[in-house]
């Protein structure tokens, strides 16, 4: 019998027998991102376009760290991410001095509407999720990339003070998010790499901080946490609150076989972004996705990639990961 896309979702979280895998992709949107309406916009026509088991909500990184003075540029990256500008981090102070953010003004305020507005177009057959990015993610924003850990291994007490400002705004975000109808939040880490921090770093300045927001995101129903990277700290996560976890599965370990052994949720993967998704062709992209759902036997499991589907992906090998689990 054939289910609808939620339906779908529920039965896979619980376990249950399923009438296909569920699958679910999602992508940037540059320019429209910069403006709430058209980022509702494109992603319901991304939704009605594919017809995918979830909406997962793509804003711009630099939506939750705008309002703390953040620049940044769309220059064309194939992700479809922006450039960072301005970072208003320059000195040890700032840390101390960022103020809590009021989640319903400014840019904050601004990605509520286009939620709002995508669950008000969509109904309710279909969940929606939020992205949320950690606050070790957001502090890299505001400080930059290259030295964000230097600030952290340098001074490391007003780092910390600024990482507990960035988890409250987030917090507050959440509750408020909640309001709007969506089903769930994708918790995105980027720093649980052992090529980046020690585990005993990650479990100071990230992993407690990421429990606090999970914690504050346990009333939804559909929790997906995305791990970044290479070399990542899979087993940190392991036991935390959340019914999905997305890695970049086909790049690093674990595998999904092994996740799914470590892990009782659901796994969420097994399609490469750029050597299937960007230059594959459309029977690669259907062999790799029956792999991957041989792999897991089609139970606790997603379809999707590892992260953003590059922009450039050709509409075809899109539709044939979304037609691949019809014929699977």
């Amino acid at each position: 019998m054939s289910r609808t896309h939620r339906e779908r979702i529920e039965a896979c979280l619980s376990g249950k027998s399923l009438d296909r895998v569920p699958v679910m992709l999602w992508r940037h949107f540059p320019v429209d991102d910069q403006e709430p309406l058209r980022l509702a916009a494109a992603t319901v026509q991304f939704q009605r376009q594919f017809d995918f088991d979830a909406i997962k909500v793509t804003p711009a990184s630099s939506y939750c760290v705008k309002d703390w003075g953040v620049d940044d540029a769309w220059r064309g990256a194939v992700e479809g991410t922006r450039d960072y500008t301005k970072h208003p981090i320059q000195h040890a102070e700032d840390w101390v001095k960022l103020p809590v953010l009021n989640p319903t003004e400014g840019w904050l305020g601004k990605q509520l509407v286009c939620l709002k507005t995508i669950v008000a177009e969509i109904g309710r057959d279909t969940p929606v999720i939020q992205t949320i990015f950690s606050p070790l993610s957001q502090a890299k924003n505001l400080a930059s990339r290259d030295r964000v850990l230097s600030w952290m291994r340098k001074y490391p007490h007003e780092f910390e003070q600024g990482l507990k400002t960035i988890t409250e705004s987030t917090i507050r975000f959440v509750e408020e998010a909640r309001k709007t109808g969506i089903d769930g939040i994708f918790y995105a880490v980027q720093h649980a790499q052992y090529g980046l921090m020690s585990e005993e770093e990650y479990r100071q300045f990230g992993l407690k901080y990421d429990l606090q927001i999970l914690e504050a995101a346990k009333p939804f129903w559909f929790n997906m946490l995305h791990i970044h990277g290479e070399e990542i700290m899979f087993d940190l996560f392991v036991n935390a609150p959340v019914q999905v976890i997305n890695w970049h599965d086909q790049e690093t370990a674990p595998s999904l076989t092994e996740a799914k052994e470590k892990f009782a949720g659901v796994v969420c993967g097994g399609l490469l972004r750029f050597t299937t998704m960007v230059l594959g062709t459309p029977e690669e992209i259907t062999a790799q996705a029956k792999k991957a759902i041989e792999a897991t036997n089609g139970e606790r499991f997603i379809l999707g990639t590892g992260c953003v589907v590059p922009i450039t992906a050709p509409f075809g090998n899109i539709q044939a990961a979304r037609q691949s689990v019809e014929v699977a």
